[in-house]
């Protein structure tokens, strides 16, 4: 049983003394006795770590005197200071001790194995052993004798797990059973009880609670089930059977359930669980407190699997088949729960840690945080300010050139200052309409973006530069065209006739317009016609139509979402031809060479006009063909396609997707989940909008129900009699996380749909490792043979020249945010894969189900106890499926960050996220902080939705 450690205290201690205990039989052991040989640690705050149990080879000790190697090497010293009858005595004694220790022993470790006779072979082999002698003592298995010994056997192992239950097990249990879960964020209890008083007046009814409101008064009402099993519970205890209580009773309830005390929580849950109160819990009465942890928490699968864990949890805690258990035993299971976990953990760097610690814990002076605080920023953030510093001071320029320029013209003395501020906006508006093209040709910024331009330019921030473009054109909008509405045009016709022929009238002609010529004249109307059509476009494109956030009655609901935003954007077709119109008619400018509109525009539309005739052509070359669709829970589609010889891509990339049966003009961006490596693409698509919605609509009509063995709620493939709808792709575009290669480690946190970038990566990884263990067993094989090869030079690398470098990524840790269990199915197949071939320990996974209660809650105690056991045993998580543990509520980023700092010290972590806003800014947040500690430096990288 060599490999299997148990820690008795702490979770992880550093190796100190080795003891190893070895049982010596000697003569006067007898037919069927079994002894074994035990490695322990014995540790500086008296706990005690077992690090092996294995059979012990028997050495006899004959009368003779002869000795062990061990005694005889005390016999050696004692020889040269006493006599041989001194030495043979000595001998004796020593074997008789030893034996009678190991016997001792022996007896007591019977029953601590008898727990993982499950997972270890050798500890069986001892339990049956024992069974069988017992059998043949009862007289060939006597029903009393039998249910005696099993007493005795159960009474030991109570013995002995209250020696296991050691002061730190203990501290570490105050931490969980926790009946209310927000009581901690109180200052004090007395403030809890002040806000469940409150409830209480608000929901009683005479005087009394009723049991069906107690759920909502202890702050408990989206477990309402599990808060009535505990009304009942505490209503047992009293020997009440009620359906209301007073005030004084519910603060006894009140008071008993926030007891701080863990052995009067642990007597609630089991009270919980025992409802016939005879102090004994049976199969039938685990599983149903399985059912309702797994109602609390919305785990729907783990109910349908209610009875294989009961099963399971009295298999662990009922060895002697008594049939039911009892109240320590439930509390053995609680306390050493991280046992049966047995996950790895990361190693510890204690003085890596303290030194960064402390170094962002030394005091410095105001200038100095203030100075540091302005060198990170630059560091962070000198690709952004150096662009739009570019960007404002031509705009600065632009409008300072067209302010003076005019004011030297004769307008000028009529119009005023308003003028030249709409000529000024003019220029800056004709050159942001040009420049608010680029950040979308998103084909040449993938070209780009892999060129040294990549390194000072941030192409990441494509959409966020074309925002700030387009607020820069509403401003600009406003100055123009305000200024020549409510400012020039009405000085130009309120002004006299002989000062208008004197200034303006080779400009507007020989009659003075009027304020309607002036609006219903080509300039007008067309700046007009762009004021509306870039109303309309701006407004649906900002986040509270274009993702609906906004409630419209019908038919205006219409209004809202992604479809409303990508039909009003395309009114810039509109827009540009409006405003080469204007350009052209131009009150004040009459050479052709001075009319400079279409020369900011030609080459931009240009640009995107080619990327627009791209994508057809690409697409109608690109043809794919469905290989297999599936619908997952949380309304997910997944779509695997042929991959077309031409399509190229890397990990992190993402393209777009049509399908002609939906719309056969929208294209919709989507992150590719397969690996460069594979033969064929997959997209995974979440339903979040109205072509979303119609696309699964429109596949699920083609999909059929799984067959036995194959996931998915719907699933198709080339084989299904319905003909699945035609699809179309253009790309690959280039994203943020493509750029992974350049970090030693990466953190890459996906929040529900957000994961799919990662999933390429992973896979891309993956299939890294394995190309290069299979790389590395010719070499090896090479190595072994270059002696034989006497006339040989041949280098491994001349032998393969093609071979690619080794992977640069040391480590890569994947965290996953999610609130359905169901999601865990959309590349359940991918966490499997790398559970299995990452032999190298490269990929670290760490999957969070924010539905459940956090670890510690007694609403998922129970299903953490299942999940550790069902995790030593098979292998895999009740919650995922996978090989990978499902962590509890949300991940604590400040210790995940911690542990990189000390796990990594002085790195260069890229940090890689995709999902909510929220989150970016706390992660970002904590990369700055982290930074400002000490040598270990996060990049931090986010998606745009």
């Amino acid at each position: 049983m060599r490999g299997h450690q148990r820690l008795w205290a702490s979770d992880s201690v550093p190796d100190k003394t080795i003891a190893r205990g070895t049982t010596s039989p000697g003569t006067e052991s007898t037919f069927g006795e079994e002894f074994v040989e035990v490695t322990l640690d014995l540790q500086d705050d008296n706990t005690i770590v077992l690090r092996s149990v294995e059979p012990a080879t028997v050495v006899n000790i004959p009368d003779d005197g002869e000795a062990t190697p061990a005694s005889s090497s005390r016999s050696s010293s004692i020889r040269r200071s006493s006599s041989n009858s001194r030495i043979r005595q000595f001998s004796q004694e020593l074997k008789a001790e030893a034996v009678a220790k190991a016997k001792q022993f022996s007896q007591e470790l019977k029953a601590e194995l008898k727990r993982f006779s499950w997972s270890h072979g050798n500890a069986s082999r001892v339990l049956a052993a024992s069974s069988a002698i017992a059998s043949q003592n009862n007289g060939g298995g006597a029903g009393s004798g039998y249910h005696d010994s099993a007493l005795a056997a159960r009474a030991l192992r109570r013995q002995r797990a209250q020696l296991d239950r050691t002061r730190s097990g203990a501290q570490k249990a105050l931490r969980g059973l926790r009946f209310i879960s927000n009581c901690k964020s109180k200052s004090n209890g007395l403030d809890a009880w002040n806000e469940v008083e409150s409830n209480f007046y608000k929901l009683a009814k005479d005087g009394n609670l009723y049991r069906a409101d107690f759920a909502q008064c202890i702050g408990m009402k989206d477990s309402k089930e599990f808060a009535l099993e505990l009304f009942d519970a505490l209503g047992r205890r009293r020997r009440l059977k009620v359906d209301k209580i007073s005030k004084d009773e519910l603060y006894e309830f009140w008071s008993q359930i926030s007891d701080q005390s863990f052995d009067s929580r642990l007597q609630i849950f089991f009270d919980m669980v025992d409802k016939n109160e005879d102090g004994r819990i049976t199969e039938e009465e685990v599983k149903e407190i399985i059912m309702l942890s797994a109602c609390a928490n919305k785990l729907s699968r783990l109910k349908e699997q209610a009875e294989e864990y009961a099963a399971l949890i009295m298999e662990e805690l009922d060895p002697e088949r008594l049939g039911y258990i009892e109240l320590w035993q439930l509390e053995t299971l609680l306390l050493q729960k991280d046992t049966y976990l047995n996950y790895s953990q990361a190693l510890s760097y204690t003085s890596q840690a303290l030194s960064q610690n402390l170094q962002g814990l030394r005091r410095r002076s105001p200038i100095r945080r203030i100075s540091s605080k302005c060198i990170y920023y630059l560091q962070e953030n000198w690709k952004r300010l150096w662009v739009l510093t570019l960007w404002v001071c031509i705009m600065i320029g632009l409008f300072t050139w067209k302010f003076f320029q005019y004011k030297q013209k004769n307008s000028f003395q009529i119009m005023g200052y308003c003028l030249l501020t709409a000529k000024g906006a003019a220029e800056t508006l004709k050159f942001n309409m040009a420049l608010v093209l680029l950040p979308v040709c998103r084909n040449t910024i993938t070209w780009l973006r892999n060129t040294r331009v990549g390194f000072v330019v941030p192409f990441d921030d494509n959409i966020n530069f074309h925002k700030s473009i387009a607020a820069a054109i509403v401003i600009g909008v406003i100055l123009h065209a305000g200024n020549h509405l409510a400012c020039d045009f009405p000085r130009l016709i309120k002004v006299p006739e002989s000062v208008y022929e004197e200034y303006l009238h080779d400009d507007f002609g020989t009659h003075k317009p009027t304020y309607l010529d002036l609006v219903k004249g080509a300039e007008g109307v067309t700046g007009i016609l762009m004021v509306i059509c870039m109303t309309i476009a701006f407004t649906l494109a900002t986040k509270w139509f274009r993702r609906s956030l906004i409630k419209l009655p019908k038919p205006f609901n219409r209004l809202t979402g992604y479809n409303a935003f990508w039909y009003s954007h395309h009114l810039f077709v509109i827009v540009y031809a409006l405003l080469i119109i204007h350009g052209v008619f131009l009150y004040l400018v009459h050479k052709w060479y001075l009319k400079t509109t279409w020369m900011y525009l030609s080459v931009p539309v240009l640009l995107y006009a080619g990327e627009r005739i791209l994508r057809v052509f690409r697409s109608g070359f690109s043809t794919v063909r469905l290989l297999k669709v599936a619908i997952y829970p949380g309304n997910v589609l997944t779509l695997q396609m042929s991959k077309p010889p031409q399509f190229k891509y890397k990990s992190g990339q993402y393209m777009f997707v049509q399908c002609p049966a939906v719309s056969p003009f929208e294209w919709h961006p989507f992150s590719i989940t397969s690996a460069p490596g594979d033969d064929y693409l997959s997209v995974h698509i979440r339903q979040l909008g109205d072509w979303t919605q119609e696309l699964k609509r429109v596949f699920s009509e083609a999909c059929e129900p799984p067959l036995a063995g194959k996931s998915g709620l719907l699933r198709a493939d080339e084989t299904t009699k319905k003909s699945l709808p035609k699809l179309l792709i253009d790309g690959p575009y280039g994203a943020p996380a493509q750029d992974y290669r350049k970090y030693d480690v990466l953190l890459l946190v996906g929040l529900g749909i957000g994961a799919t970038p990662f999933i390429s990566i992973l896979k891309d990884l993956l299939n890294n490792i394995v190309k290069m263990e299979e790389q590395a067993d010719p070499l090896s094989d090479f190595s072994r043979n270059s002696d034989l090869s006497s006339g040989s030079t041949d280098s491994p690398n001349k032998l393969n020249p093609k071979r690619k470098k080794t992977l640069k990524t040391t480590n890569a840790y994947f965290y996953w945010v999610t609130r359905e269990q169901g999601s865990f199915d959309w590349f359940k197949g991918v966490m499997n894969e790398v559970a299995d071939q990452d032999q190298r320990g490269v990929i670290e996974m760490h999957n969070y189900l924010t539905s459940v209660y956090e670890e510690g809650d007694a609403r998922s105690t129970l299903i953490t106890m299942v999940q550790a056991l069902n995790h030593a045993k098979n292998g895999v998580d009740i919650v995922s499926g996978t090989r990978v543990r499902t962590h509890f509520a949300r991940p604590n980023w400040k210790k995940v960050f911690s542990k990189f700092c000390s796990k990594h010290y002085g790195a260069r972590i890229g940090v890689f996220y995709c999902g909510a806003p929220v989150l970016a800014k706390e992660l970002s947040k904590l990369c700055y902080e982290f930074n400002q500690k000490g040598p270990t430096k996060f990049e931090f990288h986010k998606e745009h939705f």
